[in-house]
């Protein structure tokens, strides 16, 4: 049988001589490895789910004072319709979209906004705080963030998700128009 080498023969130089390395038992010098010296960082990958950047942004859009709601009036609606189900989560990222490359991301929101805010003025604050949020927890480079502004709540308005059933007494059924 061949001569197998055994982990005290690997690191014997071809004259028999011990090679001088770390004690035993040591930790590798930070940031490498037994690896050929890569980082850490160098050994494996990170991937994140679309929806990940799209939590993220939501809520840093939503920590900005003027916002009402994210998406768009029928993005809203089936939202608030989804919620009302038994089980059913809200979603946080409702309005976002995200594109995301190993590097980089994109991302496009809607707003509704409240009457009376100065949009421009909204926007920017929007922008830089998606932008500071996503950069810093995920590391992507966040390329652009598109802002749409679709609707403008008005304070006497009501909402779809402020709405009740319409409350008949037992045993009757409501009345169809």
């Amino acid at each position: 049988m061949p001569d197998t080498p055994t982990p005290g023969t690997l690191h014997k130089n071809p004259g028999g001589a011990p090679t001088p390395g770390p004690p035993a038992g040591a930790k590798p010098a930070s940031g490498t490895g037994g690896d050929g010296g890569r980082p850490v960082g160098e050994r494996g990958r990170t991937a994140l789910a679309v929806g990940v950047v799209e939590k993220i942004a939501g809520m840093a859009a939503r920590e900005v004072t003027g916002i009402h709601a994210l998406g768009s009036g029928l993005a809203r609606t089936f939202g608030a319709m989804r919620d009302r189900v038994p089980g059913g989560k809200s979603s946080i990222g409702r309005g976002i979209k995200a594109e995301v490359g190993e590097k980089q991301t994109a991302i496009d929101i809607a707003l509704v906004v409240e009457y009376g805010v100065v949009i421009p003025e909204l926007a920017h604050q929007v922008r830089e705080n998606i932008i500071d949020a996503v950069e810093r927890m995920t590391g992507l480079e966040v390329v652009e963030v598109n802002i749409a502004v679709n609707d403008v709540h008005l304070p006497d308005e009501p909402e779809f998700e402020e709405e009740e059933e319409p409350v008949t007494p037992a045993g009757q059924r409501p009345k169809l128009k």
